[in-house]
């Protein structure tokens, strides 16, 4: 940079000073300004009461302070501004913290409902398996019931009955075997099933 554009630089800086100094109602609409953002924000209304009152008397005091007291009173204000600003921005998103818990913790909520019901509607289908394998197993046994008397009349008459009976009671036991075999592939397939 030339030492031209410095000087005019430097220039420009004293001049900018002189204009604020002279117009110290400057930096009291600036700071203004900044609080009157604050108070026309919807979503803001109502939050950092405390901190915006403050930063209020700090630019009233700016406003009235004297020569010697105004870079103080300029400096305070200037941190009461920011400090209602920061308070605010923090309470806002404060707000949108514990909204989106509130919606967390509904989703969460819906999740263990559906959850829930699902477990329901599985309880519901294993009972109802349960009772047809209790069903099935009760046709079973009456099954096997019923052979073991057939079984039981087949032996009282062959007790009765001549040598050529004898090839019947053979074939009766055969078919009785054949229905056990099949009762017993019949009950280890339920005792499979899930």
């Amino acid at each position: 940079m030339s030492r031209m554009w410095k000087c005019c630089l430097a220039g420009l800086l004293l001049a900018a000073s002189a204009v604020q100094a002279a117009n110290p109602d400057a930096d009291v609409a600036r700071l203004g300004q900044r609080l009157q953002a604050l108070d026309a924000d919807a979503a803001a209304a109502g939050l950092a009461s405390y901190e915006r009152l403050q930063a209020r008397r700090a630019v009233d005091a700016l406003a009235t302070a004297g020569s010697r007291q105004r870079a103080d009173a300029l400096q305070l204000a200037e941190w009461r501004v920011e400090t209602a600003e920061l308070a605010t921005r923090t309470e806002l998103m404060r707000r949108q913290i514990a909204g989106l818990e509130r919606e967390l913790n509904e989703l969460k909520l819906e999740a263990i409902r559906r959850e829930a019901a699902l477990a329901r509607a599985e309880a519901e289908r294993l009972r109802i398996q349960a009772q047809i394998q209790a069903e099935e197993a009760e046709r079973l046994r009456q099954m096997a019931e019923a052979e073991a008397a057939a079984r039981q009349e087949a032996e009282t008459v062959l007790q009765n009955v001549s040598a050529r009976e004898a090839a019947r009671l053979k074939a009766a036991r055969e078919r009785e075997a054949e229905l056990k075999r099949q009762e017993q592939e019949l009950l280890k397939a339920l005792g499979e099933q899930p």
